[in-house]
């Protein structure tokens, strides 16, 4: 069932925002969760939005190292590795399949590490902003 409203056809110029995007494929709309990534980070550097996204945790993918490494200013690992889902305000029986993360895109660190340290290891990638980290296979194993 696909939502009545695209979000990702919509001005994000919010102050706040938080998404929680589809983790696959969305064939109908040809849209993937690199592209809402993509949005969260454009948000922040183009209206300085505080974006939250509630995302599958795949440090392996270039969508997170293009906008979650290198783009986003704080990472919370969620303790609770099968978060369950409310559907239509019931419990929809099923857990996410995965490890997921709140991601933070803002200025105010403080308060999201506040905010999130009671529900998992929340981390500062500050340092990582601006950063090229996609290094290829052969790169890496010359490296080592």
């Amino acid at each position: 069932m696909l939502p009545e409203k695209d979000g990702l056809k919509h001005e994000w110029n919010y102050p706040t925002i938080y998404v929680n995007p589809p983790y696959g494929i969305d064939k109908e709309r040809g849209t993937t969760i690199k592209n809402w990534l993509a949005r969260c980070a454009y948000a922040y550097e183009n209206f300085g939005s505080e974006v939250l996204a509630l995302v599958p945790v795949a440090p392996n993918t270039t969508h997170w190292k293009n906008y979650v490494f290198t783009k986003a200013r704080g990472v919370c690992f969620l303790y609770d590795t099968r978060l369950r889902f409310l559907e239509n305000g019931t419990d929809g029986g099923k857990g996410a399949p995965m490890a997921c993360a709140m991601v933070y895109w803002g200025d105010n660190f403080q308060r999201f590490y506040e905010v999130f340290i009671h529900h998992g290891a929340v981390v500062d990638i500050s340092n990582l902003m601006g950063e090229q980290i996609a290094l290829d296979r052969k790169t890496l194993r010359l490296a080592l």
